[in-house]
């Protein structure tokens, strides 16, 4: 009976998954944060242009901005909300925007 039940349960989580389901490209949740001021493709009005820069570059500008110590603004209290690795999500993800 339970692996009755089992099955049961795969099928309908298969029936209810869309099939058209799109993967969700890493980091994308994380910086989606982002997008208020840089824009979802990272070319925000007014703000710095993250598309194009690279992974590496705008991983370090975050950590800098995480660790600032003097000062409080609001990309260092973004910065702060996430670990080391979400950051490199983050920066992997917006080195993709063109």
């Amino acid at each position: 009976m339970k692996v009755i039940k089992l099955i049961a349960s795969a099928l309908l989580a298969l029936a209810l998954t869309p099939a058209h389901a799109q993967q969700v490209p890493a980091g994308r949740l994380l910086a989606s944060n982002c997008f208020q001021c840089h824009g979802t493709n990272g070319k925000g009005p007014g703000f710095e242009t993250l598309a194009g820069k690279s992974a590496s570059d705008i991983y370090k500008d975050l950590l800098e901005m995480k660790r600032k110590t003097t000062e409080v603004d609001i990309m260092k209290a973004h910065a702060k909300g996430y670990t080391d690795q979400q950051l490199w999500a983050i920066a992997q993800y917006l080195s993709t925007q063109r």
